[in-house]
Order: C-alpha cells, then structure tokens, then sequence
C-alpha cells in the first residue's frame, strides 16, 4: 500500500516537474536578458532623458533590431553586412565566435528551414545504421548524368551544433521519406535527440 503510494508520488512530482520547469527557466532567461539589455541601455538613455525609465532599454532595444532588418532587406543593406562579416571573418577567434552563432541561428530560421523541402532517413554510415536527412533538391547535371541510378541531394547536419554537416547523394530507391515537418527534424538534430516528433497519423 505504502509502495504504491510513494510510487504515485513520485509519478505526479515528475510531471509536476516537466510541466513547471520549462516555464520558469523560460521566464528565468528572459528576465535576465530583459535586465542584461535594459542595463547596457540604460545610462545612455538616462542622459537623454533625464531620469531612467524601466524597460526603456528595451523597448529602443527591439526599435533598433527593426530599424536593422528593414536596412538590412534591400541590396545595399545586403552589401553591407557581407561586408561586415567578410572583415570579422579576419579576425582570430572573434571569427569562430560570431560565425558559429550566426550560422546556428541561420540553422534555425525559417529561412534555413525554407531551403529543405522534406526530412528523410539512409542507412548511413553504414547498413543498419540510419541518419537524418534534409534534402533541398534532386541531383542533378553532371552527377546524375554519370550515375545509373536517380540520386537525390541530402544535407546531414552535425549534432547538437548544426553550424556544419556533410552532402551525400543517395539513390532514390534507399531513401526513407518522413512525414515530420523540417522544423521538426531540426529540433530533433539540435536536441541530440532529446526532442522527439511525435508519430504522425497514418
């Protein structure tokens, strides 16, 4: 009786912790950013205005994020950010820094999203051995001229950092088609496999 009651308990103290937890830390680490933002922001405003105003920092904070994407969307603005990172990319280990982060959040856009049509499954390294796979297009031109079999273009992202991976091409007929949505099988790549889809209906 008493073992089936501590077992209950520990069954609902578990839940009670995958539910709470997520929620907390997400307010944990956007309270912090909102303080560490607000803090950078604020003396310079204070002069400005004349006396501080909470959350001011952030609000200027998203205004300048805006003012950027909207400079950033036309060719000159294009210009200039390739610029930018062409002179980081100089730079001994600021270059790894920036790049790898840039290429992270890149990963997980939906731009990057945009380029995968569909998530699949090989047998890769090896039979038996299956891997993730994001396919962008069919292969084409020389390749599949001097192939026998169709091929198609699979992108394998490295886990958990998906700032690089590999190219293979797979015949067709070897290639395993998911019905999971590409934000979907980033998720499960970037998690290391923590963050599961569910099972699609059939």
């Amino acid at each position: 009786m008493f073992g089936k009651l501590r077992t209950k308990l520990k069954t609902f103290f578990a839940t009670g912790l995958l539910v709470i937890l997520p929620t907390v830390i997400t307010i944990f680490v956007l309270w912090k950013l909102f303080v560490f933002i607000d803090s950078i922001t604020r003396p310079y405003l204070a002069r400005f205005v004349g006396y501080y105003i909470p959350g001011l920092g952030i609000i200027v904070t998203l205004l300048v994020i805006f003012l950027g994407g909207m400079l950033t969307a036309n060719v000159l603005g294009k210009r200039l950010v390739a610029w930018g990172d062409s002179i980081v990319g100089r730079i001994p280990l600021v270059r790894f820094i920036y790049l790898g982060i840039k290429q992270l959040l890149e990963a997980l856009s939906l731009g990057r999203k945009n380029l995968f049509r569909e998530v699949v499954l090989i047998e890769y390294p090896r039979k038996g051995i299956y891997t993730l796979g994001f396919v962008p297009t069919e292969c084409k031109g020389e390749i599949q001229e001097v192939t026998r079999e169709e091929l198609v273009n699979i992108f394998i992202f490295t886990t958990p950092n998906p700032t690089s991976g590999m190219l293979v091409m797979a015949p067709k007929k070897d290639v395993i088609p998911l019905k999971m949505s590409v934000e979907e099988g980033l998720k499960l790549v970037v998690s290391g496999g923590i963050i599961t889809p569910p099972s699609s209906p059939t």
